[in-house]
């Protein structure tokens, strides 16, 4: 007998969880980039290795792009997707690889400089007209290293100003996306280092400007998940970016350092109404170091999927009766119960019921699509951090 209710099962079919085109790419360390045979060369290869992972999971039916490493023929690149299976998503820009951006982009004292940023995101707006794409997100590498360095201030108010402009030019149904980050790479302020700082700026905007929020990017201790309720109960959570860290930004595979605190901000997603909210998009956010990259992403929807069944699996009316009636041991133990539950046998049965793999990282290391491109992909110049 499942242990998953019809419900359950409905919530886990319709999940879905955006990849990211760069994770197919070569990443490293700020020491060292490493090469790794069968890496793609460009976006469309990035795509056909993105496709690997929805064909395998069922789970990564649309790829994020980055703006300028995935500039392309963007109407060939959308039909491209769509022959493999998968659809284009949200449009990353990039202000942190041009010399220009040293003190700035969006908040640079330099009008001229500000103007050039804000061209580049309005490029990016033209790259959504043409791939389909909803979603613009921001992450800026601004701030200052040194106390008295810049006007912290007078920086808040050019951002906002050429985030007004950014705004402006969006379509009707297209969105911004404002990412926050607690430090790096600049270590004395950040110009949006938290949730508040990101819910002000767009909260200015309108209701097309939402919050993004990346799982590495707080300091730490950070209680990610009650930052996670108060966004979906503000209305202005509009995606995450999944990843791990240990230490600082550290791009890991979803749930690779806390899986209890995947599967607590998944639980918070679930009370908010957050899972498969048209409003709230699923996106990894990740580099792949040392290990193969589709295996990598493989691993990291599966990571997703598995907390987001234990956390669906929470005795709701239990939690709250043990919760009004103050009995805290009892609230605690709902929660771990659920935790503790073995869900991967289950989730098996159910994927080959689907006519899915029920091992997926299995499946894919038999089809020989990792061979096959290695042997291919001979020549030119891999991707990988700015390409």
């Amino acid at each position: 007998m499942s242990i998953f209710t019809p419900a359950h099962l409905t919530a886990l079919e319709q999940q879905s969880i955006e990849l990211p085109s760069w994770a197919f790419g070569n990443s490293g360390t700020r020491f060292k980039v490493f090469g790794t045979p069968g890496t793609p060369r460009d976006p469309f290869e990035k795509i056909a290795d993105a496709a690997q992972v929805h064909k395998h999971t069922a789970l990564a039916p649309t790829v994020a792009l980055h703006i300028p490493w995935d500039m392309s023929d963007f109407g060939d690149l959308r039909k491209h997707a769509e022959d493999h299976g998968v659809i284009l998503g949200t449009i990353n820009s990039n202000t942190f690889q041009d010399d220009d951006y040293k003190f700035g982009a969006l908040t640079h004292e330099d009008a001229a400089i500000r103007q050039k940023a804000i061209d580049h995101h309005l490029e990016c707006i033209d790259a959504m007209d043409a791939t389909g794409s909803r979603d613009l997100k921001i992450w800026l590498a601004e701030g200052s290293n040194y106390p008295g360095q810049a006007d912290m201030r007078g920086r808040q108010d050019r951002l906002n100003d050429s985030l007004r402009k950014i705004y402006a030019r969006l379509g009707d149904d297209q969105r911004l996306v404002l990412e926050y980050k607690f430090f790096e790479p600049s270590f004395y302020h950040t110009d949006v280092p938290d949730w508040g700082t990101s819910y002000a700026q767009v909260a200015s905007l309108g209701d097309k400007a939402m919050v993004c929020l990346d799982t590495g990017h707080h300091a730490p201790g950070t209680n990610i998940e009650f930052i996670v309720m108060q966004l979906l109960r503000l209305g202005k959570l509009g995606s995450f970016d999944f990843n791990s860290r240990f230490y600082a930004d550290d791009d890991l595979i979803v749930g690779a350092a806390d899986p209890f605190q995947l599967f607590r901000i998944l639980f918070e997603v679930i009370r908010g109404d957050g899972l498969n909210n048209a409003d709230v998009t699923f996106m990894l956010d990740q580099c792949h170091n040392v290990e193969d990259k589709i295996p990598g992403q493989i691993r990291s929807v599966l990571n997703v999927q598995e907390m987001t069944a234990r956390a669906l699996l929470v005795d709701r009316e239990a939690l709250t009766a043990a919760q009004k009636s103050g009995d805290v041991l009892a609230a605690n133990a709902v929660f771990m119960d659920a935790f503790y539950t073995d869900v991967r046998p289950a989730l098996a049965e159910w994927r080959e019921s689907r006519g899915l793999p029920a091992d997926p990282m299995a499946a894919f290391a038999a089809s020989g699509y990792q061979e096959r491109i290695a042997a291919d992909r001979v020549g030119g110049v891999q991707a990988g951090w700015g390409a």
